[in-house]
């Protein structure tokens, strides 16, 4: 095997992020990656500080497209609207991009960067709970129903849970809809207690 030249930390993690999306995260090993990048294993330790090093580097781009595609889907809506927006392309990110997807699910709150980068998927949730008067703790609380509402969903569907005879796409709409008006419940009830 010859050292290919102009090897960067970025093309192992491009390397690594191909090697999750075509064959999934169990696939991602230094050796795998050397072997797609045409390099022997020692000369990726130059680019990078070993496997747990490289599944943060794809957790972090990860975090950065995650975030990008649900930035996108909230922008200009509100309300209703934008949470159905939202949980529709973590739904649609989690079915396109598997392995990718479950590399995002890890806190690492001693990490500050890596805090910070897996922030950032959560930003367009908060932004709309601020268009329902929801901030702090409550913020947080809701934030975190959602994902785990829409993770657990998506999380079935990607490993084929769902094999009744009812259609998936509406088993979703059921659930966003009821996060929704559960939502839209308690705050009612904050409202009314003031």
């Amino acid at each position: 095997m010859s050292e290919r030249r102009g090897l960067t930390p970025e093309a192992v993690t491009d390397a690594a992020i191909d090697i999750v999306e075509s064959e999934g995260a169990a696939a991602l090993t230094l050796s795998r990656v050397a072997r797609a990048l045409g390099v022997k294993p020692p000369s990726l330790y130059s680019h990078v500080d070993g496997l747990e090093a490289l599944r943060r580097d794809v957790a972090m781009r990860t975090f950065e497209d995650l975030a990008g595609r649900l930035g996108h889907a909230a922008m200009g809506r509100s309300g209703p609207e934008a949470i159905r927006a939202l949980a529709g392309a973590m739904r649609d990110f989690a079915r396109e991009h598997p392995g990718l997807y479950g590399m995002t699910t890890r806190a690492r709150p001693d990490d500050e960067q890596y805090a910070a980068a897996s922030m950032r998927p959560v930003e367009p949730m908060l932004a709309v709970l601020r268009g329902y008067d929801v901030a702090g703790d409550d913020a947080i609380h809701a934030a975190r129903t959602f994902r785990a509402a829409v993770h657990g969903f998506v999380t079935l569907e990607n490993d084929g849970g769902f094999g009744l005879d009812v259609g998936v796409d509406e088993s979703f709409t059921w659930l966003v809809d009821h996060l929704i008006a559960s939502l839209e419940a308690r705050l009612a009830g904050a409202t009314r207690g003031n």
